[in-house]
């Protein structure tokens, strides 16, 4: 009985995508980029067919859809989970909206359509900074990034941050994944399906999930005040993985032995005192004790500033620059 039901479980396909062609909101959908828990982004074009990425509402826990349909299925049972994330997602895209900054992914549109939501950014084409990370840490050089470009590009990630943050937004996923590096020299912060309007709605906050090693400690506690501690925590986690190649021990695990000083201490050749300590500034266990706002932050990052992180500086450790990127925005 519990083998069969087992792999019943494990087996059950995720929400078809919608397929090549496809008309939705005046946009043709031309090929699906990237599926993730909630949601499918395809490569679509705009009735001047100018490319875009469209984001759909499809959490594959709550929805069914089979090849060819428009619309997905959500079983009754949980339909008040679906709206929910439904209502959550049109209002993250239109607070998105609100926002115009180059370090920010820019939400051009978003509409109601086939009984979900659809959200439409600008394409961007170039890798993710975690593709640079892995490619620099198998090439095993002494520096993962140097410091002059992780200074600078983060100096460029906190400003487009600060402008979320002046919108009472966080991100709240914070992570190499996350920040994209474009062939035009841009980081953009990416992947606001975090994102909540709570510095003015504690109360009705629903955390989302998390990504262990990114994620500061309140987000493993509900009774924790999130803010912009929280986005700064997870800064400092992603210049420790430009640092030394890998994510730090998630917070469990800090709380029973913290070895973040140890991991630290290794880079003090490589990397200045300065850069170390806004690390583990930012990555203190105790939110008090981290900066309480982006501005610090920059002002202590800006001590020593480098120049404007661009592709050459970052791909020089991993790749030949004038090579071609292997995908476009996923």
């Amino acid at each position: 009985m519990h083998g069969p039901r087992k792999a019943e479980i494990m087996t059950k396909p995720k929400p078809a995508p919608l397929p090549s062609g496809t008309a939705v909101g005046g946009y043709r959908v031309i090929s699906k980029i990237a599926v993730g828990g909630f949601g499918v982004v395809y490569l679509a074009e705009d009735e001047q067919q100018r490319h875009v990425a469209l984001k759909e509402y499809l959490p594959a826990s709550l929805a069914e859809r089979a090849e060819g349909e428009l619309a997905p299925f959500v079983p009754p049972e949980k339909l008040p989970l679906y709206r929910l994330g439904l209502k959550s997602f049109f209002e993250e895209g239109r607070a998105l909206g609100q926002i115009s900054h180059p370090g920010v992914v820019s939400v051009l549109n978003f509409f109601r359509a086939n009984e979900t939501v659809y959200m439409v950014m600008n394409y961007l084409e170039g890798d993710t900074l975690q593709e640079f990370i892995l490619i620099a840490r198998d090439l095993k050089r002494e520096k993962v990034l140097r410091e002059s470009t992780i200074r600078s590009l983060f100096d460029e990630i906190l400003r487009g941050l600060r402008v979320v943050h002046q919108h009472k937004m966080l991100h709240l996923d914070i992570k190499p994944a996350n920040i994209f590096i474009t062939n035009d020299n841009r980081a953009v912060l990416l992947d606001f399906g975090a994102a909540r309007d709570v510095l003015n709605k504690q109360g009705e906050f629903t955390r989302p999930m998390y990504t262990p090693g990114f994620a500061a400690p309140e987000m493993y506690r509900r009774d924790n005040a999130v803010g912009p501690w929280t986005d700064i925590y997870s800064i400092g986690a992603t210049i420790y993985a430009c640092m030394c190649g890998a994510p730090p021990l998630e917070v469990p695990r800090r709380l029973e032995d913290d070895e973040l000083d140890r991991h630290l201490e290794r880079q003090r050749d490589v990397y200045s005192d300065g850069l170390i300590e806004v690390v583990r500034w930012c990555m203190a266990l105790d939110a008090r004790e981290r900066p309480q706002s982006v501005f610090a932050l920059q002002r202590e990052l800006g001590r020593e500033s480098g120049r404007r992180p661009n592709r050459r500086s970052i791909s020089s450790r991993g790749r030949d620059p004038r090579g071609p990127l292997p995908e476009a925005q996923r």
